[in-house]
């Protein structure tokens, strides 16, 4: 069993994202309980992963993640995920000895970045860059699954600040996406 620990951060400014093309993920959740585990499909570029996370516990939480056939994790999407999926681009981005998971939301999040960074203990010091934003670890209204379940109200609350229009396209790519395929 892994134990994630990570610090979520809004992101203030995009230009340090200049030349990294970053990699695309599709990631959908197929059901959720209150105090129960996530369940979560992914496809990272052409690998795939079924991942369960357990409850938050301040930000530690168990995770398991195994590899699954990309066939598997398309069919995982299309038919058990409804419209609880969301679109991102992730880019890493190293910092002061430390490497940043930047995702740039598409589809009806477009214009959300936000900035993870794993750590190895709780009390890990963070380098914060000059590009970070406010911090969203304990905000649940960030979380992925709460993206994914359609809470659009994301953007509105936002200063726009921390809204990047220039980076997305504003409309949903998941009905013309090939990693989906919907079952009528």
């Amino acid at each position: 069993m892994a134990t994630e620990i990570e610090r979520r951060f809004l992101v203030r400014d995009t230009g340090f994202l200049t030349g990294n093309t970053g990699e695309k993920i599709v990631q959908g959740y197929v059901a959720k309980e209150a105090g129960a585990m996530t369940t979560r499909v992914r496809i990272r570029g052409e690998r795939a992963y079924l991942t369960l996370k357990g409850p938050s516990l301040d930000i530690t939480r168990d995770e398991f993640e195994y590899p699954i056939p990309l066939a598997d994790a398309r069919q995982m999407l299309a038919r058990y995920c409804g419209s609880r999926i969301i679109e991102k681009t992730r880019h890493i981005v190293e910092h002061a000895g430390q490497f940043f998971e930047v995702d740039v939301f598409h589809g009806r999040h477009a214009g959300l970045i936000v900035a993870e960074l794993e750590l190895a203990h709780p009390g890990q010091k963070v380098e914060r860059p000059a590009w970070l934003g406010p911090e969203i670890t304990r905000d649940k209204r960030y979380g992925n699954f709460a993206l994914a379940s359609g809470d659009t109200t994301i953007l509105s609350i936002l200063s726009p600040t921390y809204i990047h229009p220039f980076r997305h396209s504003a409309s949903s790519r998941a009905d013309s996406d090939p990693d989906i395929t919907r079952v009528q």
